[in-house]
Order: C-alpha cells, then structure tokens, then sequence
C-alpha cells in the first residue's frame, strides 16, 4: 500500500498475479480482493463470508461445503486451486490499484484508480472464450475497458478484443453474502456461463 499524496486515503495494488491455467477457457473478474485481514487464503474470493467456493461447490460437486476446510473457518487452498486448473477457470480483478474510500470491502467505497489490462489478460489466454464479471463494479469497469454496455444479470454479451479476438463477457450475481440472493439462485446463474443445468 502507498499513501496518496493528493488525498489522506491509501492506494493499495492488487496483491495477487493473474491465475491463468494453462487451457483456460473462462475467466472470471471480480474488482479487487478485501483487506487482508479478511482473508482466510491467499487466493481469490479468500474472505470465509462471500460465497464463490461455496457456489461453485455446489455448481460442480452438489455441496456447498465442499471447499470449505472441515477444522477452521477458511477454504482449502489446495483445492480450489486444483479446481480451478481442471476446469480451466482463470481469475483476476477488474483493478489493479484502488482506493478504499472506508477502508472494508465493500465495492460502494472502492475507487479504483488504475485498471487491469483486461484485453492483454484476454489476449494472453488463446483458449479463453468466455469472462465473467462477478458484480456490479467489476461489470461497469470491464464494460468500460472493452467498449460494451453492461450486460443484464445472467446475460453476455459478445465482445471484440482486438487482432479479430472475440469473447463473450457475462455478468454474473456477485458472490458478495451483501448481494441479495440465495446462494441456490445464485447457482443456477453461473451454470450458465458454464453450460450446466442445475
């Protein structure tokens, strides 16, 4: 973190690399990992409170437990990792550098300052034909980064990247427990982006 001479807030930069499997075809951008603090580990969607793991647990194994370590209030590393190189899941943010006007992890108060290279993420990832936004800041930042609207909750759109690339960007229910919706809907949402019933 770094603090921002213009302002008394602090500038933090995203303290993870893109997780980019090799033969991933989907890519799933949130906005920018909570405070530390609230991770329960060092990967994307850490905080025990939202619900990625959860959803995707029961999106693929019938069991929303599934990825959650049965000791402790934290989700296996390991195996979520695993999951995601299996299933050809990338993930990163939709933001690089960002301000957190109250200092939590609430999208209201993320400013985000710098933006990923989302086109360049893109580009770097040949089998990638499918990206996910998992919220409203991530939608509104990735739409802007690409040059599209936003699409409806549930919907794509198809996008040109650039070099005659295109892929289709999702907007998907964030996984965030403060987004109103029971993590069963939430589901049958992200079943299809991966073209699965429920």
């Amino acid at each position: 973190m770094k603090r921002d001479n213009s302002s008394a807030v602090i500038c933090q930069e995203h303290p993870l690399q893109p997780f980019v499997p090799r033969g991933a075809s989907v890519l799933l951008l949130g906005s920018f990992p909570p405070p530390e603090k609230r991770w329960s580990m060092n990967f994307f969607y850490p905080n025990f409170q939202n619900d990625m793991w959860r959803i995707m647990g029961l999106l693929f194994y019938g069991d929303r437990e599934h990825f959650v370590l049965k000791d402790r209030k934290a989700f296996d590393y390991c195996a979520v990792t695993s999951f995601c190189r299996d299933k050809g899941i990338g993930l990163y943010d939709a933001a690089v550098t960002v301000r957190r006007l109250r200092g939590n992890a609430s999208d209201n108060f993320l400013e985000i300052v710098k933006p990923a290279d989302i086109a360049g993420l893109i580009m770097s990832m040949p089998s990638c034909t499918k990206i996910a936004s998992t919220g409203g800041k991530s939608a509104e930042t990735v739409a802007g980064i690409l040059g599209t609207d936003v699409p409806a909750t549930g919907d794509c759109v198809r996008v040109h990247v650039r070099e005659g690339r295109t892929v289709d960007f999702y907007r998907m229910p964030s996984s965030s427990r403060a987004y109103p919706m029971p993590i069963e809907k939430k589901a049958v949402y992200y079943a299809r982006l991966f073209g699965l019933t429920l």
